[in-house]
């Protein structure tokens, strides 16, 4: 949420469970603001019991999308990308910031939850764009298909942290259920994302700052890639951040594999969702 803008629902963490330990079981409660017209409008932002709503993590990334919109317009992506979708409010927030590139941007999106893709649907659907939407563990399925294809991922990853017998949970935990130090599903996610990032392409994500972003960031120095904050934000329970990465030949030894011609992949978008209303 930009600065000056009334609070929202609290940010993943919260009080401990009955057993002591910080689960992060997020307050419910959307923001009543609006926004801003570069941005999905919270009240037509779908929602469900067991789908993650907009909380201060999720505003944080978009405000860190809006203050790049200039460059991402430069940028010109021809796919962009969400893992872990949630209510859409992300996905849908971009596609509105760059809706007016006559590129013709392609938008895909993922989540473990069938009913954050059902609510993601509804979110694009009340706001008048698309994005084809996966039911999926991050990428699975999807890897040798956008292989170097993605021009601009967006993450806000499951970061508390959690017993590790709570990855992999089913409905809203899968949010939110980082493991470790939050970082057991966000080590799994950045070599995964690595192989479908297109040589020009950038990954914006979300981190805790028990999720040691400093490692994060040597850890994707050694895939080749340069990091930035974009934004830093602190709430009162968590210490935000939103990190931005993108290929660099003097950051570590790049492996990932060289972007197809264009015709290859524009030929197969739009994807196919694997989710269906009414399925």
């Amino acid at each position: 949420m930009a600065d000056g803008d009334g609070a929202a629902a609290s940010g993943k963490l919260a009080e401990a469970s009955a057993s002591g330990f910080e689960k992060g079981l997020p307050r419910r409660g959307k923001s009543c603001s609006g926004r801003t017209l570069n941005t999905a409008q919270i009240p037509l932002v779908a929602s469900h019991p067991e789908v993650y709503e907009p909380c201060d993590d999720s505003f944080a990334l978009v405000d860190a999308l809006l203050s790049d919109k200039a460059q991402l317009l430069t940028l010109k992506p021809r796919l962009c990308m969400e893992v872990g979708c949630g209510s859409g409010y992300v996905i849908t927030s971009l596609a509105i910031m760059l809706r007016h590139l006559a590129s013709g941007t392609q938008y895909l999106a993922t989540d473990i939850n069938k009913h954050a893709a059902e609510t993601t649907q509804a979110t694009l659907e009340a706001h008048g764009v698309h994005a084809d939407v996966v039911v999926t563990d991050i990428v699975s399925g999807l890897e040798k298909r956008l292989a170097g294809m993605v021009d601009v991922v967006v993450i806000n990853p499951p970061y508390v942290p959690t017993p590790e017998e709570e990855i992999g949970c089913q409905g809203i935990a899968s949010s939110w259920a980082g493991g470790l130090n939050g970082r057991q599903v966000i080590d799994r996610i950045l070599p995964a994302v690595r192989e479908i990032l297109s040589e020009r392409g950038w990954l914006y994500m979300v981190a805790l700052e028990d999720n040691d972003p400093l490692d994060i960031c040597h850890q994707m120095s050694e895939m080749g890639y340069a990091s930035r904050v974009v934004l830093k934000r602190c709430t009162e329970e968590e210490s935000l951040f939103v990190l931005k990465f993108w290929r660099d030949p003097h950051a570590g030894t790049s492996m990932s594999p060289k972007s197809p011609k264009s015709e290859s992949w524009f030929s197969q978008l739009p994807f196919r969702s694997l989710w269906h209303k009414g399925s």
